[in-house]
């Protein structure tokens, strides 16, 4: 059997402790961690500011008082720093340095990733800022004519320069990308019930039953959805709260509905029903459409619970927190009237 001898050099998390310690006590012996060359960043990132600190000053002493750590500290890090890389980054006469061709070359990607960590740090503290912070927020097809214009219209009122990442989808993508970190809040039906999101029912909606404004039922205002057993359906797809809804309120009335088409927005539904493709069970438009009429299903009851869901544990920034007072706030009264 042939062992193949590994040629990743081996490092030394404790070197790096060495260095980082200010107490006077970098000389005592640790336990070593080894780690793998994949791991330069975890070795090199807490001395790389240091190392840029000295490359722009070149003088210790100088960097020393601009980083706000003790000379000794300083030069220690750098030579564990030239050790562990295997390459002079300094030519020393002194406490004056100047860079070698290599210690160049590693100064303009260090100071590209020291820029890109300040920009990092500066986007999430802004988006953690009170007044002026981000909430990214989902929330279905069916609520973005009006509904969610309304609420961020008022929320704003109060928190005039919170920013919002906004997300229009149907309700499983939305929980999967509130599992994903994609999402602060989303607002969805029917209520999600799972053991890590944490969801608050804030209104209920009644779904009706649109016909072709020529069909058999148009005449009446009221209709048991039983009634409607022998009709084709135009429903939303699989996957979408709104059509799981619709079969399980078909099921309790005792049928099961024959779909002639499965779209991704209620209204275009309305425009089928109103070709006379069938019928569907929707909730109310924004703006009433030619072609078609709306009846109140009376038995089984149809509504569908409007929610607001979050991850269960995570904690908020200011802006989230307050739009999540705000959406709380408006229990039974979420939907325009």
């Amino acid at each position: 059997m042939v062992h193949e001898q590994s040629s990743q050099r081996r490092l030394s998390w404790n070197s790096n402790e060495h260095d980082m310690d200010h107490t006077g006590r970098g000389d005592q012996a640790a336990p070593a961690a080894a780690l793998d060359a994949e791991s330069w960043p975890a070795l090199l990132a807490p001395r790389l500011a240091y190392f840029a600190g000295v490359a722009r000053r070149e003088h210790v002493t100088r960097a020393a008082r601009d980083t706000g750590v003790p000379q000794s500290t300083l030069s220690r890090a750098m030579v564990r720093l030239e050790q562990d890389l295997g390459v002079a980054l300094f030519a020393r006469k002194g406490r004056t340095v100047s860079l070698t061709p290599a210690g160049r070359t590693f100064l303009g990607s260090v100071e590209r990733a020291l820029a890109e960590v300040e920009r990092a740090a500066e986007s999430v503290r802004a988006d953690a800022d009170p007044a002026s912070g981000k909430v990214a927020f989902g929330f279905l097809h069916t609520m973005g004519s009006e509904t969610v214009p309304g609420l961020i219209r008022a929320f704003r009122a109060d928190h005039p320069r919170v920013r919002f990442q906004l997300v229009q989808n149907y309700g499983e993508a939305m929980i999967e990308r509130l599992r994903a970190g994609e999402l602060d809040l989303c607002l969805t039906s029917p209520v999600p019930d799972a053991p890590d999101l944490v969801a608050r029912r804030l209104d209920e909606q009644r779904l009706r039953l649109v016909v072709p404004d020529d069909h058999r039922l148009a005449g009446r205002r009221r209709v048991r959805l039983a009634e409607a057993a022998d009709e084709t359906f135009v429903t939303l797809e699989p996957g979408y709260g709104l059509r799981r809804i619709t079969d399980d309120l078909c099921a309790e009335a005792g049928f099961r509905p024959r779909v002639a088409f499965e779209g991704e927005e209620a209204e275009t539904l309305r425009g089928l029903v109103a070709a006379g493709l069938g019928v569907a069970l929707l909730p109310p438009p924004a703006v009433a459409r030619p072609g078609v009429v709306e009846l109140t299903v009376t038995a089984p009851r149809a509504v569908r619970e409007i929610g607001v869901a979050w991850l269960d544990g995570h904690p908020d920034t200011p802006p989230v927190a307050a739009f999540k007072r705000f959406l709380l706030s408006r229990k039974g009264q979420l939907l325009p009237d």
